[in-house]
């Protein structure tokens, strides 16, 4: 089969999520609608924690953050697959498709590392409180969040590097609406058992590390809640984590899902589905799941859409 290095490929060709044309309007009104929402909705929660000093705690910070990281993470695939709907084209450049995978796989590191900072301050709060304001101050609290900048900038710049080495056919159909680092991997004619080993090594360094450090939080502030003698004393511990993990079951369930379709699926729709769930779905719900549980968040954003009204 005749091959061609990477860096001279002109385009790749996106499988979308339907080929069918009167379904692609559908989908087109279903998803734009989904982006606004989430668009929408992380822009308030920015504004709530930024607008009211009674947010301006680590906790909030830390959530504004990852409301940052959960609008580029889905900017990176939906105004794309709008695109191809809207124009019926499904190619994207080289070049395209290189800072698609880069962006993609920054936000999406940088969100799960933001989960586990946050993991890690509930800890701090519940089985260290009278500490809690001098480990988390200001300073220790940047300096995480730009630690886990720094390390999905590593994650994001090893994925484009380990791509670009590989040589890809002349006819290049990725199986799903975005480059996906897996899905892009599995057709490179020297594709091999090595690459496997990489993209295990990838998913494990890079997502279950930040899970490890997760289930570990959670075993310490179980074990710490345990302990405390009132059924109220527990049930107000357990309640400042309700948010936080109902987000890390959401995104880590879609993420693994995705994950395995990627790798080890060959039906395309199967991919497909997974990989909605993961880009577009749970950025769209996270808002919502801490608005919905969260009491400063609710009652700050009341107050902002009563202003607006």
């Amino acid at each position: 089969m005749e091959t061609q290095n990477l860096t001279r490929v002109l385009e790749f060709s996106l499988l979308g999520l339907s080929e069918d044309p009167d379904l692609q309007p559908i989908l087109f009104g279903l998803l734009l609608s989904i982006y606004l929402i989430t668009v929408l909705r992380n822009l308030l929660i920015i504004l709530a924690v930024t607008s009211d000093p009674h947010l301006h705690t680590p906790m909030y910070f830390f959530l504004s953050i990852l409301s940052l990281a959960d609008l580029g993470f889905t900017s990176t695939t939906v105004p794309k697959i709008l695109a191809n709907l809207q124009t019926h084209n499904r190619s994207i450049s080289y070049a395209g498709c290189l800072t698609q995978m880069a962006f993609f796989v920054l936000f999406g590191c940088l969100d799960s590392l933001l989960l586990t900072v946050m993991a890690y301050d509930r800890l701090v709060a519940i089985c260290h409180p009278l500490h809690y304001p001098i480990i988390m101050n200001p300073r220790f609290c940047g300096t995480l969040v730009l630690l886990s900048l720094s390390i999905s900038l590593l994650d994001s710049l090893a994925h484009c590097l380990m791509v670009s080495q590989f040589t890809f056919c002349t006819d290049v159909e990725i199986p799903n609406f975005f480059c996906d680092p897996p899905q892009l991997l599995k057709l490179a004619c020297d594709y091999t058992s090595t690459t496997d080993i990489f993209v295990f090594l990838f998913a494990a360094v890079f997502g279950g590390l930040p899970v490890s450090g997760i289930l570990y939080s959670y075993a310490r502030i179980v074990s710490s809640v345990l302990r405390v003698p009132s059924a109220s004393g527990k049930h107000k511990a357990f309640s400042t984590c309700g948010s936080h993990l109902s987000v890390v079951c959401l995104f880590y369930g879609t993420a693994i899902r995705a994950y395995c379709s990627s790798v080890f699926a060959d039906a395309p729709g199967k991919v497909t589905v997974a990989s909605v769930m993961y880009t577009v779905v749970t950025p769209m719900l996270n808002p919502f799941v801490y608005s919905l549980r969260n009491k400063d968040i609710k009652r700050t954003l009341q107050r902002l859409l009563r202003i607006t009204a």
